[in-house]
């Protein structure tokens, strides 16, 4: 059976929309996927405003932004359809939203970007809220990721994809771990605007910097980071917690960037020890694959800070096309929005410590009767 979908991914960075038209064909339990075609539309000024100053809204200025944000991701669509020549191609828009609040502690998690909007201004059937239903059944709700490694990116132990936040997966057996590791491309990106960039490319001035050890340990003495899974974390933790921690050290913009690179680093390799703790998945047994996506993976210094310390494991890193480590997210959520049309398990409870894996995500149907 083949599908024609439409992903939209908005990450933690905020460097923009990302859409992909993903065809995707199953046949006999065995996925298979093309990207037909795929872009980024970067958030204007006013964009990027509104976005970050979303949390503090109140309820009522929320929910019009909400709604607003859907029907811009709708308009987006339309563009992208009109670029592409894609009329009457795509069966459904699958949309993570762009996350505001993340809470499951507290039983709740909201992106913005209504889905109603977006069916509206589309006249295609759409799925969003992708979370909810995890949180609701006492899980994290994230990652979410994990159901498409699964499906479409066999042969591999460990996937990490370096967005905003870095996330982790670990394949043990027939089941996935997952979990958030540390704040990624949104304090590198943070500390690179200081330089008047918009991000520190191939991690060169990062390059250029030294490690300071005191920022280096009091960051890695966060609690998240000994925390057991699952888990995950909200963008505030990036901006709100870190970014700030950074800061008052009063590094140059190079010992800065140097330093967190480091940071991350450490903390993937020390992920892995966490995600295959009280299994019988060895570390030492073989060699090992690592897929790596999302913008961290054009970073050639962190890669090679990486590499460092996964090599004593005997993990290596694989990159895959630069179209897949743009747009994995993006193609997930294509995944998803099918999965989810199908009534089929769109996230893992071992994954998340949901009570149970579910089918996630709500259906707008933009098509008239």
């Amino acid at each position: 059976m083949v599908y024609r979908a439409i992903g939209l991914m908005s990450g933690s960075s905020m460097d923009g929309l990302d859409i992909a038209f993903v065809e995707l064909d199953d046949s006999g339990g065995t996925w298979q996927y093309e990207v037909r075609a795929a872009s980024c539309a970067p958030y204007s000024d006013v964009w990027l405003n509104k976005l970050r100053q979303a949390p503090a809204l109140g309820a009522y200025a929320y929910l019009q932004l909400h709604a607003e944000y859907g029907r811009y991701l709708g308009q987006q669509v339309n563009n992208f359809i009109d670029e592409h020549h894609l009329h009457h191609q795509i069966q459904i828009v699958a949309s993570h939203g762009h996350t505001v609040f993340h809470a499951p502690d507290e039983g709740f998690t909201a992106q913005l970007g209504d889905g109603a909007a977006i069916a509206a201004a589309t006249g295609i059937n759409v799925v969003s809220d992708l979370r909810s239903m995890d949180v609701a059944l006492g899980g994290q709700g994230a990652p979410i990721v994990p159901v498409g490694e699964m499906l479409l990116w066999k042969g591999f132990d460990y996937y990490v994809n370096f967005g905003g936040i870095a996330n982790i997966s670990a394949k043990q057996g027939d089941t996935f771990t997952a979990f958030d590791v540390c704040p990624a491309n949104s304090v590198l990106n943070m500390l690179a605007k200081l330089k008047g960039l918009l991000y520190d490319h191939n991690g060169g001035i990062a390059q250029s910097g030294t490690v300071n050890q005191p920022l280096l340990d009091a960051l890695n003495a966060l609690p998240y980071y000994t925390a057991p899974y699952p888990k995950s974390l909200a963008n505030t933790f990036g901006t709100g917690e870190v970014y700030p921690l950074v800061q008052s050290y009063a590094l140059t913009v190079q010992d800065a960037l140097c330093t967190y690179v480091e940071h991350i680093a450490q903390q993937v390799a020390a992920a892995i020890g966490l995600a295959t703790q009280g299994t019988d998945h060895q570390l030492a047994a073989g060699a090992k694959k690592m897929l790596v996506t999302g913008g961290g993976a054009f970073n050639g210094y962190l890669m090679g800070r990486l590499a460092k310390y996964l090599d004593p494991l005997g993990i290596s890193v694989e990159i895959p096309a630069a179209e897949t480590v743009q747009y994995k997210e993006a193609i997930v959520m294509a995944l998803l929005g099918v999965l989810r049309w199908r009534e089929e398990n769109t996230v893992l409870a071992s994954v998340t410590g949901a009570s149970r894996s579910s089918i996630g995500g709500a259906v707008w149907i933009g098509q008239e009767a």
